[in-house]
């Protein structure tokens, strides 16, 4: 184990007495299992039990844990199933739950897969120092070592996708066998000078701008362009919709804020070069976040090797919108 690193183990609730809403919210989550669970790979082992045996089952897994970082912080992560291990880093302003379906997904063919809330989101510590990609990519090294991890497919999505990009340009490990970078803020997001592609800082300062005077109002209002739920002929979830809100407010306002001039100003380009293994590039040309031409079309060229798959008509929250198709291309990957 890392030594400046601690694993810590959060014992669940499970003697708590069960209301009448929460019965009736578990009996609706079963009813719409049976819908999704066939989506999410649930019966579809005939891969999984070959990838599984290859990786011994790890000691002491805990359903809740954390790893402290070297300033104190604690990095909340999930970690589910057996095998060669998938690492997740998630977007701007969610959490590890944004992975859910992709882990639930990979999981049962057969992998091992791992996501952590970004300090500063989720159920992370709420720092207000350290929210710059540097140290997002030291703590994600950190949980990585920690874990003893190794043969990784390393996936980022959004801000995810610059942390992936950092981590690799900062620690050069050997321990990532292929990465994938979807919808990425790679490989740089504001213009300048000599980054004439990039978007213009007006658009992060009323991103700032929202946070600032009500940030509760604005998640839920980004949560629309966020999955293209604006576009006239878009099905709305209002469950997506509330969970992309519940994620972003669990998070510090601090930490979110700061954030903003970490995902939009930090130059990847010298990350990129960095990039010797496989590498897929994924994106939606609908993407109203991360436009398609500032991010994957530039960031493919940059990875040498990289293969980009286009979405048609695909929004930033893909993931989600788009989980099937996300899922099977990120299995056909990992596997190839």
């Amino acid at each position: 184990m890392n030594d400046s690193a601690n694993i810590h183990s959060e014992p669940a609730a499970l003697n708590a007495p069960i209301s009448r809403r929460n019965a009736l919210i578990m009996g609706a989550g079963a009813v719409a299992a049976v819908t999704i669970l066939p989506a999410l790979g649930l019966g579809a082992h005939n891969t999984s039990a070959a990838n599984a045996a290859s990786y011994p089952a790890r000691k002491g897994a805990h359903d809740m844990d954390t790893i402290t970082m070297k300033d104190g912080a604690k990095i909340y992560y999930k970690d589910w199933g057996t095998g060669r291990p998938v690492v997740f880093c998630h977007g701007w302003p969610l959490s590890a739950d944004a992975w859910d379906a992709q882990m639930l997904f990979l999981a049962n063919h057969g992998y091992r897969v791992i996501a952590h809330d970004r300090r500063g989101h989720g159920r992370s510590s709420q720092t207000f120092t350290g929210n710059d990609m540097d140290t997002y990519a030291d703590d994600l090294s950190t949980l990585i070592e920690t874990l003893d991890l190794k043969d990784i497919t390393l996936v980022g999505h959004s801000t995810g996708g610059g942390e992936v990009a950092r981590y690799v340009g900062r620690h050069a490990s050997p321990r990532i066998a292929k990465a994938v970078l979807i919808s990425a803020v790679t490989p740089m997001m504001l213009k300048t000078d000599d980054n004439p592609e990039g978007a213009p800082r007006e658009i992060f300062d009323g991103i700032r701008a929202g946070v600032l005077a009500d940030r509760a109002q604005f998640y839920h209002d980004f949560s629309m362009p966020f999955y293209g739920y604006n576009k006239p002929d878009a099905k709305i979830s209002q469950g997506v919709r509330d969970s992309f809100w519940q994620q972003g407010m669990m998070g510090s306002l601090a930490s979110q804020y700061q954030c903003i001039k970490a995902f939009s100003e930090t130059d990847f380009r010298g990350d990129l070069a960095k990039f010797t293994f496989p590498t897929l590039v994924m994106q939606g040309d609908g993407d109203q976040i991360v436009p398609i031409t500032v991010g994957s079309l530039r960031t493919a060229k940059l990875v040498k090797g990289a293969t980009l798959k286009v979405f048609p008509g695909a929004p930033h929250g893909l993931c989600t919108t788009l989980a099937d198709q996300v899922n099977a291309e990120l299995l056909a990957f990992i596997q190839a």
